[in-house]
């Protein structure tokens, strides 16, 4: 049996660095197409995310995020993980945040396993294009996540 698993972009490309999702979905495109994973990109996100997400084995969210973090810093891990702490940290750059996205999962009992990689954005200032430094590291982010992805998700038992 195989599973069914989501990379989802979440951002907003007007807003500079909260575009990174996007941007960093848009890589995995070119370089790690996988037959396996079914990639969506949610732009500014949506209450029908969690709708989507109740469809799939495990979900990877790829998010800017602001959690006092070096700019471009990446960090992954399980969306349950930050429940300790969501009041000040690892919060998202627009409307539907971590902190919802996490309330509505565990009021709608999802199936899917949810991770979070979250990128410390620098300027979410009204714009377009990356900051310098969020720009430079872009391929790398999106290489890291695709090995993530392929030794955490699609390697590792539901």
């Amino acid at each position: 049996m195989s599973k069914k698993v989501a990379v989802i972009g979440i951002g907003n490309t007007l807003r500079r660095d909260d575009g990174i999702g996007i941007l960093i979905l848009e890589a995995l495109l070119k370089f790690y197409k996988q037959e396996a994973v079914d990639y969506l990109n949610f732009g500014i996100a949506s209450f029908d995310l969690l709708h989507r997400i109740q469809n799939y084995d495990a979900a990877l969210i790829i998010d800017g995020i602001n959690a006092d973090l070096a700019p471009g810093e990446l960090k992954i891990f399980k969306l349950g993980d930050i429940e300790y702490n969501l009041e000040n940290s690892a919060t998202s750059t627009h409307e539907l945040n971590l902190k919802d996205i996490f309330e509505f999962s565990k009021n709608f009992n999802l199936k899917a396993k949810i991770y979070v990689a979250g990128i410390q954005v620098k300027d979410t200032s009204f714009g377009e294009g990356l900051s310098e430094v969020l720009d430079n590291k872009k391929e790398g982010i999106a290489r890291k996540i695709s090995v993530f992805i392929d030794k955490n998700i699609l390697s590792a038992a539901i």
